[in-house]
């Protein structure tokens, strides 16, 4: 016992040396993982083209008015600014938690029709059905109701066009990048597993699974949108 103790002793001395002498020489080992690591989860950032970029921030989905806003940054540069393709570039957010969260927006329509997202959200179709399908991703000119009623307004069929203009799946072949927060998204899990959905760790899988095309997981949005300033990317609150 006393010859394995001290053959213990030795390697963990061994170790300790070992780290010192990297540390004395400038090199930490664990220091070069975490960089790759915060390398690798900041990628998110190079799909984000232009001179022109923003992020739009907005842990509530609001009924799709902050995707109003991405359009009206991307459209009002090409027609006002005469930008060209690949020259204006933005950012939209999903994370926080509970029923007005924007989280949701993140999912595909099977995510949305099995776990009822649509009565989650409070999301209705014209007729005053919870929408079964995620509506931010492809909306139709049927669904101006959305944003009439996120400001308390009477239908402005005028707006009608620009429903199926801010669908995210849209918004994304103009040049917008949306980012998901794991923090939030594990936060999620948990109250849907309060809510008897199923257990958080297998939520967890099947939500990552289910994913919109091209929407990335970023460690902690709170993070992800200081990344984005050290980058260049102008912020912009919702």
């Amino acid at each position: 016992m006393y010859s394995e103790a001290k053959t213990h002793r030795r390697g963990f001395l061994g170790k300790m040396a070992g780290a010192a002498a990297a540390a004395a020489a400038g090199i930490s080992v664990v220091g070069t993982r975490v960089l790759a690591e915060e390398a690798s989860a900041d990628a998110w950032i190079q799909e984000v083209k232009g001179t022109h970029r923003c992020l739009f921030d907005f842990p509530q989905h609001k009924n799709g008015f902050p995707l109003l806003h991405i359009l009206n940054y991307l459209n009002t540069y090409a027609t006002a600014y005469k930008t060209g393709e690949g020259q204006v570039g933005a950012v939209g957010t999903f994370y926080s938690a509970g029923s007005q969260a924007s989280i949701p927006l993140a999912f595909n329509d099977s995510i949305w029709s099995k776990y009822e997202l649509g009565a989650y959200t409070g999301l209705r179709d014209a007729a005053g059905k919870p929408y079964t399908r995620n509506v931010f991703n492809r909306p139709t000119t049927k669904d101006l109701h959305l944003l009439m009623q996120a400001i308390d307004s009477p239908m402005i069929p005028a707006l009608t066009d620009a429903m199926p203009a801010i669908g995210i799946e849209n918004l994304q072949k103009m040049g917008t990048k949306f980012v998901l927060c794991a923090n939030a998204l594990g936060i999620w899990c948990l109250e849907l597993e309060a809510r008897g959905k199923g257990k958080a760790s297998e939520l967890d899988k099947e939500l990552r699974a289910n994913l919109l095309p091209g929407v990335t997981i970023v460690p902690a949005m709170v993070i992800a949108i200081d990344k984005a300033q050290e980058a260049g990317i102008k912020y912009n609150r919702q």
